[in-house]
């Protein structure tokens, strides 16, 4: 008997790798067949999992770890800048969506007690499935992300106040105003202890810890702190998970926070799937069976209801029409902490058994297809985008102020919002070579707007925006996006309007360079291989490595990994590339070789020497194409040579 949890480990592991295959080959969401594998190993159909209470514990700790690493990745600085999101827009959308649900409710003749339940049922949304996807995409930190994240805390923050009113609504009385009170008393005192651990405890604490180079001995103290600060809170009458993202924040100041974020993605991933696995356990098959009808209508107006209000609260916030579509769908589902609710309900008999039934299986199918909604969120407001909606419906309530860009060619569009692009913005700046920023986030907007850059507010996927920033005469075209879906249509639209610009992408794998080359790329950047390269690149300056061999190693190496990539021809149109494959053009000042000024093409013996050419040379404003050998070189010449990269490397170092 003592192995009956390890049995139903087994089995749910062997379930979930099976359904997960099969929906990763069908780029189906796999949240989606976690809760298909609960459903099939459940009492409704299989009825193989003989641990139904240790599945739920290990859920438990999935979302401690889900909202942990939630925390980590925020700061508190962050969610002080965004209380008006937690406390208004969370407040908002809890009473509307609670409200407008308990008319509905009402209207089916349950009496206003059951109604107004009911409606705080339904108000709560599941931050366990839509952070993990806004992980997932990495977009927890966007605008629309971060007002998502905030109404998500608030209602952690409101689970229990409204446990405590649940008595009430079931006819009994109990001394609320003192409960209420001592729990917001409760709350502060978390709030303090969160600021002090992060300002001064644990940078400190983590920093003697890590000088032991003890990694164990590191992760231990993520995991102590993570679990103590959630038991602490969950002692004081609040969640656990509350808890566990106070924990996480109490540890984002420090210089530590992302290592220990990447300590713990593995078993956050792992302990989560039992999560899903556990809701999907709950449904009762032969219900939904006796009232699909009923079951997918209520669906339908819980989707409707919530998404219209979250909507209109994330509109009421200063958000576009996108980002009101996009924060409407992603909080359209029914949360796990409902679960927590309806079974204090059920205690004072606030609900039947034929209410908790349809809730349990309302909930479950509106979580089934929430990442679908998650997905076409935005293509969906691009679409009624092409509708005609009133201009304040499209800007938001407080629209960004336009900026005139002044007539541009020859520029450079640095096209992302991370931090990649921000560094970008600021060498380019510094260079003072002329350029555009696109950004889709309009905080971000507007905080570069005030600091005097040339920043254009929108989504580069829309050609008004594209045309904004002059892209059809821009001479490069950075895309630093990371997604790799809207990077390739980023890309055709750029391409589509500019024919001959060089459009350098950032890619987060080396499997989608194939892709992000045909569709027009110029050149790809694969954060995980060129963060190898940088890391061979200093080994081999460790070892006291020739710098010329380095370059010319580091050449062979891209050449080897990615370079059967470079440089791929659209309908078979002649690149030179193709013909002489491994060769590449370099800029190169003359006066930086000792070889160049006051020498002549035909004394330097450049072809003869190192195997290049002299494509071209810029004096001033003038080009002298394919210069003869009698073409004297000075200083200040710039000079185009064409060549094996191993073979410029070896000039680069031995010109001098």
């Amino acid at each position: 008997m003592e192995l009956a949890i390890l049995r139903d480990i087994v089995i749910i592991f062997a379930f979930a790798t099976a359904v997960n295959y099969l929906f990763t080959k069908f780029r189906i969401p796999t949240i989606i067949g976690y809760l298909l594998t609960g459903i099939v190993a459940g009492p409704s159909m299989l009825a193989i999992i003989q641990s139904p209470h240790e599945i739920e514990f290990m859920a438990e700790i999935g979302i401690i770890l889900l909202m942990f690493t939630i925390g980590l990745e925020f700061s508190l600085n962050h969610l002080i800048k965004i209380r008006n999101i937690v406390f208004f827009g969370g407040f908002v959308q809890l009473v509307f969506t609670a409200g407008i649900t308990a008319f509905f409710a009402h209207m089916y003749h349950m009496t206003w007690g059951s109604a107004v339940f009911i409606g705080f049922l339904t108000a709560l949304s599941s931050t366990a499935l839509v952070l993990k996807i806004l992980q997932e995409r990495g977009e927890v930190t966007s605008n629309y992300g971060r007002t998502v994240v905030g109404i998500l805390i608030f209602q952690d923050i409101i689970l229990i106040p409204m446990i405590l009113l649940t008595p009430i609504l079931g006819g009994q009385t109990t001394d609320i105003g003192a409960k209420l009170i001592g729990m917001g008393s409760k709350t502060l005192f978390m709030m303090a202890l969160v600021y002090v651990g992060n300002r001064w405890i644990m940078p400190r604490v983590l920093h003697l810890i890590a000088l032991t180079k003890n990694q164990e001995l590191f992760l231990m103290s993520i995991l102590l702190v993570c679990l103590a600060v959630a038991l602490l809170t969950f002692q004081l009458g609040m969640s656990l998970a509350f808890g566990a993202f106070l924990g996480g924040l109490m540890i984002s100041r420090s210089e530590y926070s992302e290592d220990a974020f990447n300590h713990l993605m593995p078993f956050k991933d792992t302990f989560t799937s039992f999560f899903f696995v556990s809701i999907g356990m709950l449904l009762d098959l032969n219900f939904v069976g006796e009232n699909i009808i009923l079951i997918l209508g209520t669906v339908a107006l819980v989707i409707a209801i919530k998404s219209f209000v979250a909507g209109g609260t994330a509109f009421v916030l200063g958000h576009t029409f996108r980002g009101t579509i996009v924060v409407g769908l992603a909080m359209a589902q029914i949360g796990e902490f409902s679960f927590i609710l309806a079974k204090t309900g059920q205690t004072y008999q606030i609900l039947s058994d034929f209410y908790y039934q349809l809730f349990l299986a309302v909930t479950i199918v509106s979580m089934a297809v929430s990442p679908f909604l998650i997905m076409v969120g935005k293509p969906f407001a691009n679409l009624l985008l092409k509708m005609p909606i009133p201009e304040v419906l499209i800007k938001g309530l407080f629209p960004l102020q336009e900026i005139e860009v002044p007539k541009m060619q020859n520029h450079i569009v640095l096209i992302g919002k991370d931090s990649r692009s921000l560094n970008l913005s600021r060498m380019a700046s510094q260079m003072k070579l002329p350029y555009v920023s696109i950004v889709f986030d309009p905080a971000s907007a507007r905080e570069r707007q005030m600091k005097g850059e040339m920043v254009v507010y929108g989504d580069a996927m829309n050609e008004p925006i594209l045309h904004k920033a002059y892209v059809e005469s821009a001479e490069i075209v950075v895309i630093s996006i990371g997604d790799a879906i809207t990077a390739l249509g980023v890309i055709e639209k750029v391409r589509q309007l500019n024919k001959h610009a060089y459009i350098m992408v950032r890619s987060k794998h080396v499997s989608d360079i194939e892709d992000l080359y045909e569709m027009g790329a110029d050149q790809v950047i694969p954060e995980e291989f060129e963060t190898a390269i940088e890391m061979f690149e200093r080994i081999l300056k460790k070892l006291l490595v020739p710098k010329g061999e380095i370059e010319g190693a580091i050449s062979h190496i891209r050449d080897d990994n990615y370079g059967i990539f470079m440089e791929k021809a659209e309908n078979n149109k002649y690149v030179l590339s193709d013909e002489i494959p491994g060769i590449e053009i370099v800029a190169l000042k003359a006066g930086d070789y000792d070889m160049f000024p006051g020498n002549s093409l035909k004394e330097i013996h450049l072809r003869k020497e190192f195997g290049l050419t002299v494509v071209a040379a810029k004096r001033g404003e003038k080009i002298y194409e394919n210069p003869g050998s009698t073409f004297v070189f000075d200083t200040d010449d710039i000079l185009y040579i064409l060549g094996k990269p191993e073979k410029i490397a070896l000039l680069t170092h031995n010109g001098n």
